[in-house]
This record gives C-alpha cells, sequence and structure tokens, in this order.
C-alpha cells in the first residue's frame, strides 16, 4: 500500500507558545508545525531546556521578519541557587564547586548594581553562538575552552525580587536587550557576591511588546480546534514601528523592488511598516525622503 505524503498548508501569522520546562526550542517548533500541518516554520530565538515561556513561532511569511522579534529586548523571571556552580550555569550542569553562602540582601542589592545598564558580558560556552561553523556547546561538550570576546549588552532592569536564606535562593527580574544570557549574568553575580551561583529556574515572561495574556501551552493548543484564530498578524514582528501607508501605485513599485519618493521623509534611517492601502506589504528604510524596500511579502 503506498503512502500518501500529507499536504502541508500555506500559514502566515506569529503564535505565541508558552514553551514547557525540559524540551527544546526546536522539538517545540516541529510539534507546533505538526499540529497547524504548517508548511514553513521557524522560531524567533532558543530557550535552554530548563527555561519555560514565551517562544514566538512564525509561520510562512512572518519568518521574514522573525529576525526583529531576534533583536527585540526580552523580560525574565530567574531564581539562582547560591553557594553552588556548576559547568553550565544552570540546574541541567554538573556542580564544579561549592561554597558556603554568608550574603545579606543588603550585599546581594549592592552586587547587583554591576548588572544594570550598559556592559560587557562574555558569553557562556554552553551557548549556540558558532566558533568555526560549531555550536560553542559542542566544544564544551569535549571539554574544549575557545576565547570569546566580551560583548556590549543592556540591562534595563535587574529587580530584586526575594532573597530566600534558608534554601539559598534568589529571585530577580531582568529585562534586557538581545544577546543577553542571563546564566552567564547569574553566574558572573555569584562569583562577585563569592560564593557561588546556577540559574534553577528560568522564565521567560515578555518578548518585545507581544501580550502575555496571548501565550498558549503545547498542552492547550492540543485541545483547541480553531488554531488559527490564535495567530498575530504577520506585521506583529515590527508592532513598534513606524507605519508609512502607500498608494496602489506606489505599493506596486516597492513589491517590484523600486526606491520611491515620499514627503515629510526623517534623514535618520529608519525602519518603518509598509501598507499598500489597508494591506501590509513588507519592512523598509525611509531615509532623506526616499523609502527602501528591506523585505517584503509575497502577496500572490
Amino acid at each position: 500500500m503506498m503512502n500518501i505524503k500529507k499536504t502541508r498548508r500555506d500559514l502566515h501569522g506569529v503564535l505565541l507558545l508558552d514553551k514547557t520546562q525540559g524540551m527544546t526550542s526546536n522539538d517545540v517548533l516541529q510539534k507546533v508545525k505538526w499540529l497547524f500541518n504548517a508548511k514553513k516554520a521557524g522560531h524567533t530565538g532558543a530557550l535552554d531546556p530548563l527555561a519555560t515561556g514565551m517562544l514566538p513561532i512564525c509561520f510562512g511569511e512572518a519568518t521574514k521578519f522573525s529576525q526583529y522579534l531576534l533583536d527585540s529586548d526580552k523580560r525574565y523571571r530567574v531564581i539562582a541557587k547560591l553557594g553552588e556552580r556548576t559547568d553550565t550555569s544552570d540546574a541541567d550542569g554538573q556542580i564544579i564547586c561549592t561554597k558556603p553562602v554568608k550574603v545579606t540582601e543588603s550585599q546581594i542589592n549592592q552586587v547587583l548594581t554591576h548588572f544594570r545598564g550598559d556592559i560587557l558580558q562574555v558569553p557562556t560556552m554552553f551557548s549556540a553562538l558558532k566558533y568555526q561553523g560549531k555550536p560553542l556547546y559542542e566544544y564544551a561538550r569535549q571539554g574544549i575552552v575557545i576565547e570569546r570576546e566580551a560583548r556590549p549588552i543592556t540591562v534595563y532592569e535587574n529587580q530584586f525580587i526575594q532573597f530566600d536564606a534558608i534554601k539559598n535562593e534568589l529571585t530577580l527580574e531582568i529585562h534586557c536587550s538581545k544577546g543577553t544570557y542571563i546564566r552567564t549574568i547569574i553566574d558572573d553575580l555569584g562569583e562577585l557576591l563569592g560564593c557561588g551561583a546556577h540559574v534553577i529556574y528560568l522564565r521567560r515572561l515578555q518578548v518585545a511588546n507581544y501580550p502575555i495574556e496571548n501565550m498558549v501551552t503545547l498542552e492547550q493548543l492540543q485541545n483547541i480546534e480553531l488554531k488559527d484564530d490564535l495567530l498575530m498578524p504577520i506585521d506583529s514582528p515590527l508592532q513598534d514601528r513606524p507605519k508609512v501607508t502607500l498608494s496602489n501605485t506606489q505599493g506596486k513599485d516597492i513589491l517590484l523592488g523600486r526606491t520611491i519618493e515620499l514627503e515629510g521623509s526623517t534623514q535618520v534611517e529608519t525602519l518603518v511598516r509598509i501598507y499598500q492601502g489597508k494591506q501590509f506589504i513588507g519592512a523598509g528604510i525611509m531615509q532623506n525622503n526616499k523609502l527602501l524596500p528591506k523585505r517584503l511579502i509575497s502577496t500572490s
């Protein structure tokens, strides 16, 4: 008997998945793609298996704008275990150092000042950053340490929530820029406190300005019939960008890859959302009274 290949659907939009603990982001992506029977899908910034929370998944034409979610700010709730340092800086790793915890809330608050504002961070070896085509974590698992350059990040907020002195557990809420490793912040924090620390709980609360209440778990998704109704619009990754509305003629020119002139444009290079009437057709760059196409959707 011949196997009939299932035809995948053309589906466009963004799902705000509430990732559960223990699964990789790619495992979750493949399950969601299967549940929607979608042709094309991609996530926007992996979460560690230990982590939970908001993982936007882009379908179809929305994948063209996933980079803007990768580049967006994130907000996390993290619980750190003080007194123990691990090789991965989280609870999935092996404990490599144990020290007594003799810290006060005042000392913690003092050290937290080092992890606010514009700072330089050396990425963890257990990261997906590439070196000679391979992710760093593959080298780390072989015991190989690669020299990493410190990268500029911004921690807009690093809020002290609670310190449980009995369990030696510190809870923080962190709002940060793209490329920030929360595990590295916790590891560095533990070193400054002189006792070591690692992440035992991490939840991504928010990506960009997406509404938290729109998140759905994989389990909930499996029990929802009208799944397409959960999708955010294709233009939602650009929701905080200025909007430019074009006439039908101007829209056709942009879709053909042409640069068009517009009155009242800014001198500063600005990324904008482009609409042909009410229809979103892509992203462009506005500068010096000109609109240049950058990423356009297929309107056929």
